[in-house]
């Protein structure tokens, strides 16, 4: 039998928190053989990435190996001292991180973060090593490579960092490449090519892949074995083909059951109930039997051992052999809403847009234009881009409008404008019948309280300095929603149940939450000033399918409620198809078709639009597939 590149066995690690060690990971043991894939799924705050950083030896000063090990290519990595480890890391062992933004150094062109390992741990000369990172560009698809090379992380698209990201990555010819959340910022047609990129580099270099997604779709379409983490502890682990088609534990029962399927709106979402438990207060015996549809007797109150399904498939569930072939309890198909929808009255739209433009400079800096002579004016035509080129479009009262595109097609400049971030080079913007173009600043104001955002960022767009509380209580305060301390504390407890959130997080800062968990609070905070209008630029991009699946609900449910309208901005095609009641499908800043959910899927005429339903990834395209199309109906 061939030994593993890496053998994870029964490892526990520990976060020193006070007197007492707080368990992060609890006797997690997988293998990946060379050239296997293997994905890695749980929600936000599972472990994930404590394992990743792990696997690399990358751990915090405050985390403990308690026990167990990480052995690559036969070696015990934390055997082996830290100066052994540096050796492995860029070299042996590479990792892509999940946010390109914030993985490049902004100050150094992309060039010279290319070649850095080369230089390192190769000895490359500089000549030696730029003629290798042309090399590598070329590999990754990028068709001006010396182009790239001088250019700075700025300058490039989504897609475009993270194929250099992959290119430093695969610099030193690694023999295993970990990626955490590689695709989750890029829209499909963008992430389509670089999982079918990661999948000729797996071909060509017999490259070993730690895959970390919560995009059970990508982890169908990537690996071959998936693992599924929750609060420290693999919960089940098999064949992709086996464990996402015929899924044995109730948590990956309930992580499917929680998916959004292109098309079909005409069930509500069933998310898990309930949240992942603190690591320092887990249940005594089955971690998810606080959670759990399944639950019975005394056998989920005791630890549960891996019960082998088939051959090289395991669940960690005494009751597993027994819920073969059974869909999560739970999800059962209801109406898509429970409550009456709020008929708007007659009148005008929500939202009218006509004929927008907004266009930016891309020659930065340059003379006046009197010192520029008589072309100046042509001169400016050809340094500038229309990030939107006359773009008109209604959003009725109540209702959800999706915006969908790759990136860079001008699809968040053109929310922005909705909201005043951003000021349009021309057209006209009317919320709830009021010009935002025309109107002064206390106009502005007045009109805004109407029209909020939930960003996609939320590590840029919170107050890293500010609490929870002082983040969700500010605009309260500023539109006068609560006129005491009590009720402004009433109104922040409400927001944070709202979106699934505990009371303790009030006292949090950004920088102790998950991705996640920030980006409910992005959304809590868009809600505080009780709006009519939301745009919502990839709000759920960044969480799991369990919080998307209660997030949409929520949404739904505001709009059925109170007759809330959304310009709902998002790469998913099958997050847009269910919420949305019309999609706007946008391509170098224009609408290039438009049309009712339903009609759209199921016939789009353009052939933009046809590219970009072809190039979604589903467990039903790719597992079922690989089952031999035979996948289990949630239902």
């Amino acid at each position: 039998m061939t030994q593993p590149l890496l053998s994870i066995r029964n490892l526990c690690v520990d976060f020193v928190a006070g007197d007492k060690p707080v368990q992060a990971l609890r006797n997690i043991s997988f293998d990946i053989a060379p050239g296997q894939a293997l994905g890695l799924v749980g929600e936000s705050g599972s472990g994930k990435s404590t394992l990743a950083l792990a696997a690399l030896g990358l751990l915090d000063e405050e985390a403990r190996i308690r026990e167990g090990a990480v052995v690559f290519q036969g070696a015990d990595l934390y055997a082996m001292g830290e100066d052994g480890r540096r050796a492995l890391r860029g070299d042996k062992i590479s990792i892509v991180f999940q946010d390109p933004f914030t993985s490049l150094n902004p100050s150094l062109r992309v060039g010279r973060q290319i070649a850095e390992p080369l230089l390192v741990h190769r000895g490359f000369t500089p000549a030696q090593a730029d003629a290798e990172c042309i090399r590598l560009l070329e590999e990754v698809g990028i068709h001006d490579p010396r182009k790239m090379m001088r250019s700075y992380p700025h300058q490039l698209s989504g897609g475009m960092k993270q194929r250099a990201l992959i290119a430093a990555a695969l610099a030193c010819d690694p023999e295993l490449l970990i990626l955490d959340e590689p695709t989750t910022a890029l829209d499909v047609t963008v992430e389509a090519q670089i999982l079918e990129l990661l999948a000729q580099l797996r071909t060509v270099r017999n490259l070993s892949m730690l895959f970390i997604s919560h995009n059970l779709g990508v982890i169908a379409r990537v690996c071959d074995e998936v693992c599924v983490l929750y609060a420290g502890e693999v919960l089940e682990q098999g064949p992709t083909s086996r464990v996402l088609v015929d899924p044995r534990h109730p948590y990956t029962k309930g992580l499917l059951a929680s998916l959004p399927h292109l098309g079909d709106r005409r069930h509500r979402l069933e998310p898990i109930p309930g949240r992942l438990p603190h690591p320092s207060a887990r249940p005594a015996g089955c971690v998810f039997s606080d959670r759990c549809a399944f639950v019975q007797g005394e056998g989920c109150a005791r630890h549960q051992p891996m019960v082998g399904q088939e051959p090289g498939h395991d669940s960690r569930c005494w009751r597993s052999l027994d819920l073969a072939g059974q869909g999560w309890r739970s999800a059962v198909p209801q109406p898509l809403s429970t409550t009456p929808r709020a008929v708007p009255p007659p009148g005008l739209p929500m939202v009218t847009v006509q004929g927008l433009e907004r266009s930016f400079d891309v020659g930065g800096w340059r003379l006046p234009r009197f010192l520029r002579g008589r072309n100046a004016a042509a001169a400016d035509q050809h340094m500038r881009v229309k990030a939107v080129d006359g773009v008109s479009l209604q959003v009725g009262a109540g209702e959800v409008v999706g915006l969908v595109g790759e990136s860079g097609c001008g699809k968040t400049t053109l929310g922005r404008c909705l909201i005043n971030l951003v000021h349009p080079s021309a057209g006209a913007i009317r919320i709830d019948g009021k010009d935002l173009v025309a109107a002064d600043a206390r106009g502005r104001r007045a009109i805004l309280k109407d029209a909020q955002m939930v960003f996609q960022n939320p590590d840029s767009s919170l107050n890293p300095r500010k609490t929870v509380r002082e983040i969700l209580a500010r605009p309260m305060q500023l539109f006068g929603i609560a006129d005491s301390a009590a009720g402004l504390e009433q109104e922040v407890l409400k927001l944070l149940d709202t979106v699934r959130l505990g009371a303790h997080y009030a006292d949090r800062y950004p920088h102790q939450m998950s991705g996640g968990e920030k980006q409910r609070i992005g959304i809590a905070r868009a809600l505080a000033t009780r709006p009519r209008f939301i745009v919502c630029d990839e709000a759920v991009s960044a969480l799991d399918v369990s919080v998307q699946a209660s997030i949409l609900n929520l949404l739904s449910d505001l709009r059925d409620q109170l007759g809330v309208a959304y310009l709902f901005i998002s790469h998913d095609l099958a997050v847009v198809s269910h919420i949305a009641d019309r999609i706007c499908v946008m391509y170098k800043g224009k609408i290039v078709e438009e049309g009712a959910t339903e009609s759209l899927i199921a016939d789009p005429r353009h052939p933009y639009t046809q590219k970009l339903l072809s190039s979604v990834s589903s467990v039903e395209k790719h597992a079922g597939r690989a089952a031999g199309g035979l996948v289990q109906d949630a239902s």
